[in-house]
Order: structure tokens, then C-alpha cells, then sequence
């Protein structure tokens, strides 16, 4: 997991800290060294300013410089508020006064203290994990964004940190944990063994049921519906996870389709009858240049592939993480400009239309990495995706 960005494309970007302005929501898109990331826009530019300005001044009425205004509740609301005014759009609920008031704030935070927070999409690295190119992610971070990151180890990746940091560190109320099918085997970060006894641990020590866990499947791969098998007989997980185009981070040898039924029918024959009937799904999340870099893959990460396996099996509940969106992170501007002209986000709402083409209830989409990165790159945009789902999909079926 170390860069892929080319050397050219490194010397064409700064590191974060240095390029923008350090704000409570980012004034521009940032790489994680898989993608090259757009420039500031000067839209962005104009939220960016804006944010500075209210922070100054709602900061002169708390006593507060600038810097440590941003780190408050009221700094948050401040750039929630600049970037409702700068994109001339509603789709965020802030008040001017949020911005001076920490009573407001605060009132905000105790009424959503009940809201049920579940996390579809984590991850931790087991015990033998050795891949310490892992750390390149670690290492990139803290010399691009935040220093403090420099120490990391494999530690960091592991079992103890995850628990600490998502059930002590933040308001998630229960997790899925998954993971991912790596063509070589000693890139898989759990086991289908270890997801299930991770989930058995955290949740006899809760005493309750705050953890959930996927059995990664493998089709076309050998000995793979020898591990179905098992997982029904022994791991007995909540749901299926898998990959349509392979290998998540390079064009890998196993690309299949859901509607295969030779492949996968016979599969969701032993789901049904186990009772174990949702399946998340990759989809879309690829590279720019996707066409080139994963030619006669890249069709694998859309949607093709998804109506007439829900139409064959209504049993099943079929769950498009990433709610299938193409590219987006690295041309947010293009993407708002191609909803505009056409009123179609690309791959999503090829997913958000399977319902009504194919008279199917059972098809749900995911938001994870999607909502977030077009949230704050294009909220525009980001409204437009999340209405594209709702729509096609009903709100109860956006995860």
C-alpha cells in the first residue's frame, strides 16, 4: 500500500498542511497517495476565505483567536455555515448563531446523543500481519497532514486500536467489521476465522450485540464453496462480502458477476437456505484512468451485473458499497457538471434505477468514502448523489 502516485505526480502536489488552511471540513481535496488529488478550486478558495472570515469574527466575540476558535463546536458551525453560504445551498442545517453560541451547540449535540450509529465498513490488521508497507499510509500522512502520525507501528493497525478507537474514541453504536480478497493471500488483513472471533470476543465482553462480521467470499477461486460451507457450518456470520472485480487494489485474476448462475446461483441457494441472506458488494471506487489502468475489468465495478440477480433471488439482500460511484475524488467539478447536463450520477444512478427496471425491493446502496469525499468537494454534488439514491432506492434503503 505505498503510493501509487508517480514520482511526476508527487512533485506536482504539496503536502496538505501547506496547502490550505487548517479548517474544521477541508477547503480541498487531499490524497492518501492512491490518487492524484484535484487543485483547489476557486469556489473552494471562496469557502476557504469565507470560513476565515467568520472565524475571526465570531471568534473576537468568544475571546478566542482565530486557530483556537476553528478547534470549537462554533469553529465547525462557522465552516458548515461558510459553505452554505459560498455554494448557495441548503443541504446543511446551520444557523448564524451556532456560529457565537456554544449553548446552541451544545443543545445540538445532546438531542442526536441517541442516534444509532452504524459503522458498515472497518477494518483491522491480525496479529501476524507483516506487510509493513502497510505503514506507508501512516508515513504519508504524517509527512503530508499531521506530524503526530509519525510514530505509527503495526500496532496501530491492530485489534486493541481499533476497539479503542471506535468504540472508546467515538459515538459508533455497533460495527460491521469485513474484510477484503486479496489475490495473494498474505495481504488478507483477517481471516474469515478472525472476523468471526473478534465479533464473539467484543461482544461477550459487551454483553451485548455491538459487533457484526462478514465471511469474505472468493468466486471463481478454488476450494471457495469449500469456505461457504464452512462459514455456515462454523463461522456463522451476519452477511457476505466480496469483490466483483477481484483484487481491490490492482487488476487482480478473478473478476466474476452476481447474476452468473452457474457460478452463483448454487450459492445463493445455501445463503437462503442457511439464513444468511445479505451481501455487501464493491462497487465503482476506481482509479482516474480506469479504462487503461484495468482495461476488460473495470466494467466488473458497475452495476451491470446487479438486476437480474435480485430479480432471480428476492430472498437475498444485495448491499452496492460505495453506492457504485465512479471516480469522483479526483474530479468533483466535472462530476456536478455532468449531472447538470445529463441529471445521471455515473454507475450510481445505473443502481439507483434497478428497482423500478427491475421490480425489485432487495437492493440497497452504501455511502461509505462516497459521502464524505463529495461532501465537502462539492456539496452540490453530494446532494445530488444522496437524492439519486433516495429516490431510485426509498431512504430506507440507503445505508
Amino acid at each position: 500500500m505505498a503510493s501509487w502516485l508517480s514520482e511526476r505526480e508527487q512533485r506536482l502536489v504539496s503536502g496538505a498542511e501547506t496547502a490550505s488552511t487548517d479548517t474544521p471540513i477541508p477547503t480541498q481535496i487531499v490524497s492518501n497517495g492512491e490518487h492524484l488529488p484535484a487543485p483547489q478550486s476557486e469556489v473552494q478558495k471562496r469557502f476557504e476565505q469565507r470560513t476565515l472570515e467568520l472565524a475571526d469574527e465570531n471568534g473576537k466575540r468568544l475571546g478566542l483567536d482565530r486557530r483556537k476558535f476553528l478547534r470549537t463546536s462554533c469553529g465547525m458551525a462557522a465552516a458548515f455555515l461558510a459553505m452554505k453560504q459560498v455554494y448557495g445551498t441548503d443541504v446543511f442545517q446551520v444557523e448564524e448563531a451556532e456560529a457565537r453560541e456554544p449553548e446552541l451547540l451544545q443543545a445540538r449535540a445532546q438531542s442526536l446523543s441517541g442516534q444509532f450509529i452504524f459503522d458498515v465498513q472497518t477494518h483491522f490488521v491480525r496479529d501476524d500481519f507483516d506487510h509493513k508497507e502497510l505503514l506507508g499510509l501512516g508515513q504519508f500522512a504524517a509527512q503530508h497532514w499531521n506530524p503526530a502520525l509519525k510514530g505509527l507501528t503495526l500496532a496501530n493497525y491492530k485489534f486493541p486500536s481499533y476497539v479503542k478507537e471506535l468504540f472508546y474514541d467515538s459515538d459508533t453504536s455497533m460495527a460491521l467489521l469485513s474484510g477484503a480478497p486479496f489475490d495473494d493471500p498474505s495481504w488478507w488483513l483477517l481471516s474469515n476465522q478472525d472476523i468471526v472471533n473478534a465479533r464473539n470476543m467484543l461482544n461477550d465482553f459487551a454483553g451485548s450485540r455491538r459487533m457484526l462480521a462478514h465471511t469474505v467470499i472468493t468466486p471463481t477461486q478454488a476450494g471457495w464453496m469449500d469456505e461457504v460451507d464452512k462459514a455456515i457450518a462454523v463461522y456463522k456470520p451476519d452477511s457476505w462480502k466480496s469483490y466483483t472485480i477481484g483484487d481491490p487494489l490492482m487488476p487482480g485474476k478473478y473478476p466474476w458477476r452476481l447474476d452468473d448462475e452457474k457460478l452463483m446461483y448454487p450459492f445463493y441457494e445455501k445463503a437462503v437456505k442457511a439464513g444468511i441472506t445479505t451481501i455487501c458488494i464493491h462497487k465503482g471506487i476506481m482509479p482516474p484512468d480506469y479504462e487503461n489502468s484495468w482495461k476488460g475489468l473495470w466494467e466488473y465495478a458497475t452495476c451491470w451485473d446487479v438486476g437480474k440477480a435480485a430479480k432471480d433471488w428476492p430472498q437475498m439482500n444485495f448491499v452496492i458499497y460505495h453506492s457504485a460511484l465512479r471516480p469522483f475524488t479526483e474530479l468533483p467539478d466535472q462530476a456536478w457538471a455532468e449531472f447538470e447536463a445529463s441529471g445521471r450520477v455515473k454507475w450510481t444512478t445505473d443502481l439507483a434505477e434497478i428497482p423500478e427496471k427491475f421490480g425489485v425491493t432487495n437492493v440497497y446502496g452504501e455511502l461509505g468514502t462516497a459521502f464524505a469525499n463529495s461532501a465537502v468537494s462539492n456539496p452540490k454534488f453530494s446532494a445530488a448523489f444522496i437524492g439519486t439514491l433516495v429516490k431510485g432506492l426509498g431512504a430506507d434503503h440507503v445505508v
